[in-house]
Order: C-alpha cells, then structure tokens, then sequence
C-alpha cells in the first residue's frame, strides 16, 4: 500500500475524547472521518471489527491531510474492548428506543467532554455502522446518548458527517473567536472626531449645491445622515474615501458654473 504524502503535522490533544467508529464498511468513510476529526482537533481513532479489515488504502486516499489518525489508530474486535481503559463513554444514537440513559445534544455532550477532561477523565464517542448505527449491546457501553436536533422530516447523516458535528462542538466549547469582528486589514476604525468632520465636510457641501435648502426639513434631513453613518464601525480609509467623492463633487459642480451661495453675484 503506497502513503506518498505524510499529510498535517497534527498533534494529539492528551484531553481530546477518543473516536471509536463501531463496525464501518468503508474505507472511503474512515478517512473521510479523520480528515473530520482533524478540524476540531480530534485524534485518537479506534476502530471495532471494520468490516473489510485493516488497513485499506482507499481511507488514506480520503483523509485529505489527516493520514496521521489513520497511521495511529488502533483496531478492536469488540466495542467493550475499545472502551475497557476509558472513565466515560457517549454513544451516538438518533432514535433511542427502550434505553434508560441521559440524553444529550451534541453541544451538551461537548461541555460533558470538557468537564471530564477537567477532571482528567479519559473520554470516548462511539459511532454506529453507516447502515443501521449502534445496537443496544453497543448503546448498553455507554454512560449517556447524543442525538442530534435537526429537520425531522431530514435526519440522515453519513458518518464523517456525524463525527463533524462532535469535533466541531468539542472544538467550540473551548475556542475563543469572538462571535462577531470587523476585518480592517491595514486601516482602523474611525474615531467620532473623525467622522464628525466628514459629516461637517459633507453637510457643508450638500448646503452649498442645495441638497438641504428645505429649511423645515433640514434637521431631520441631516440627523437622518448622521445615523447612517454613525451605526456601523466606519474605517479611516473609508472616510478618506468618502471625503474624496465630496470633494470631487463640489469641484465638479463648481466646474459647471454652479456657484456655492456665498459666491453667486448680489442683487
């Protein structure tokens, strides 16, 4: 079997839970779940009685960068072995029948995953075949179940898709990405004074060509543009640009013969 690319150079998260794909039937999955891992920082794989074996090559060929998961795992015949040396086990399951267990989402298992981990408990997230998913020997391993809240008249999932879900999650409870920025690249935003003084360059402007000659009207008329512009996180660079468009403007309209009023001739 020929590994020509060594992928990532990723590294294991010692508190990261462990993932155990229970009997999957296709290679093309396994890799397609490492390289899933891999986004949340997921490393460890275990694998229960794969139904063609391992290893197969067709799982490197889809992991996209993760081939260090695949080369590190560890194969197991039966669910109880894969989990005889962890503390906590989640198994996910979308139509739990007749099981008496905790059930969580996948963003409540993930705070479960980190609070153990905490605690330095050693954690794992079982996973079903791609057909039918785990059966009640398989569930009966596990402390709680995961089900995912989605459309109910749509809950397929394939099983990368499922291991994404779960590493996205375990990834979040921990990530410190504010849930909203403004990328400035090599400006700022600007300060009030300086949007004051565009907004002074523009009313001036819009006084001299009589943009704003309805004196009843005027105020609101100018309050108006000043939450427009004083509502969102306006950059420098974008106020240099705005002042020039001004700028040109009343040139322009000086260039036609309209005069500002202080400049037109007296009666």
């Amino acid at each position: 079997m020929t590994r020509k690319e060594e992928g990532a150079p990723l590294t294991a998260d010692p508190s990261a839970p462990v993932v155990i794909l229970v009997r999957p039937q296709l290679a093309d999955n396994i890799g397609a779940a490492a390289r899933a891992m891999a986004n949340g920082r997921l490393f460890h794989l275990r694998l229960v009685a794969p139904r063609d074996g391992w290893p197969q090559e067709n799982a490197w060929r889809n992991a996209s960068g993760a081939q260090r998961i695949l080369e590190a795992l560890t194969v197991f015949e039966t669910v109880a072995d894969a989990v005889a040396d962890l503390q906590r086990v989640f198994a996910t399951c979308p139509r739990p029948r007749h099981v008496i267990k905790p059930v969580l989402t996948p963003r409540g298992a993930a705070a479960e995953l980190r609070a153990a981990a905490t605690r330095s408990l050693r954690a794992g997230l079982l996973f079903g075949p791609e057909r039918a998913g785990l059966d009640s020997d398989d569930m009966a391993q596990a402390d709680a179940l995961i089900r995912y809240p989605m459309n109910p008249e749509f809950t397929s999932l394939n099983l990368a898709q499922a291991v994404m879900v779960m590493a996205y999650e375990w990834y979040q409870s921990a990530d410190a990405t504010p849930p909203r920025e403004l990328v400035t690249h090599e400006t700022r935003v600007a300060t009030k004074a300086e949007l004051e003084n565009f907004l002074t360059h523009l009313v001036d402007q819009l006084d001299a060509c009589g943009f704003l000659r309805n004196k009843p009207k005027r105020p609101g008329m100018v309050r108006n543009l000043r939450h427009f512009f004083q509502r969102g996180e306006v950059t420098e660079q974008e106020l240099r640009t705005l002042h020039g468009v001004v700028t040109e403007l009343a040139i322009g309209r000086r260039e036609r013969g309209r005069l500002e009023p202080d400049m037109l001739p007296g009666p």
